[in-house]
């Protein structure tokens, strides 16, 4: 995987809502599992894409808390596909240098995927070059809640006063922590919402929409999201004459 081309804008980190698997099924007339199983070749190509243009972290909302609400036999069916797709991809993911993060309260799952999840977590876990970041029974309201529960400890165990807690220091404690915030927030199969993804972490976040279902959003598609990205301007609550100064500068 090459580095970006010189001059050209780049997001460090893509957060991608994958959604339309079961809607491209059912125009094929065919079961919702196996749109879920065409939406891998979308994740490998859009890995190959980010990887290629110098992203540093994607991450891929996989399965949200709400998920569970569908039928029985597709969560089941997801469980499978997820579990085989970790083993499979494992030893690719290594030899590639990517860095495999899951992220989300993972007690709900098979003890069986939770062991899978942390086998491939520790077997990349020395790649620093790129990470793919999987959320897995997230949700952005149980992020900010577990993160507020780890500060009210804190307040409990006397290690820290309520006045103390900025923002910051509560984005410290979210499952992100320790990466860059996302600069692309991408939706496929055409709604406009954001579905409780990441939602501390997208504040500032570049919102990038495609009428395209998840297993049709591939290389060009990907590399469509990165060029619209590369043409608008992140001023972060500042003019547009203050960031062409600071990029003169």
């Amino acid at each position: 995987m090459g580095m970006s081309k010189p001059g050209k804008v780049v997001p460090r980190h893509v957060a991608i809502i994958m959604d339309g698997n079961n809607r491209w099924a059912r125009r094929r007339l065919l079961p919702g599992v196996a749109g879920h199983k065409a939406g891998v070749d979308a994740v490998r190509a859009v890995i190959e894409v980010c990887g290629d243009a110098g992203v540093e972290v994607l991450t891929l909302f996989a399965f949200s808390s709400e998920n569970w609400r569908r039928p029985a036999d597709e969560v089941g069916a997801l469980m499978e596909l997820f579990l085989s797709a970790l083993r499979r991809e494992a030893k690719k993911l290594h030899q590639n240098g990517i860095r495999l993060r899951i992220i989300g309260d993972r007690s709900l799952f098979h003890p069986e995927l939770q062991a899978a999840m942390a086998e491939v977590e520790a077997l990349t876990a020395h790649h620093t070059r790129f990470v793919l970041q999987i959320a897995a029974n997230y949700g952005g309201q149980w992020d900010i809640t577990q993160a507020a529960q780890q500060l009210a400890t804190q307040v409990q165990q006397g290690s820290l006063q309520p006045g103390d807690i900025t923002p910051e220091l509560l984005q410290g404690c979210l499952a992100t922590a320790d990466l860059p915030l996302p600069d692309l927030c991408i939706r496929t199969g055409g709604e406009r919402r954001v579905s409780n993804f990441l939602l501390w972490q997208i504040a500032y976040a570049e919102l990038y929409f495609s009428d395209l279902f998840w297993p049709d959003f591939k290389h060009e598609a990907m590399h469509a999201a990165l060029a619209d990205f590369a043409t608008r301007q992140r001023r972060f609550g500042r003019t547009c004459e203050q960031v062409e100064a600071e990029l003169r500068a």
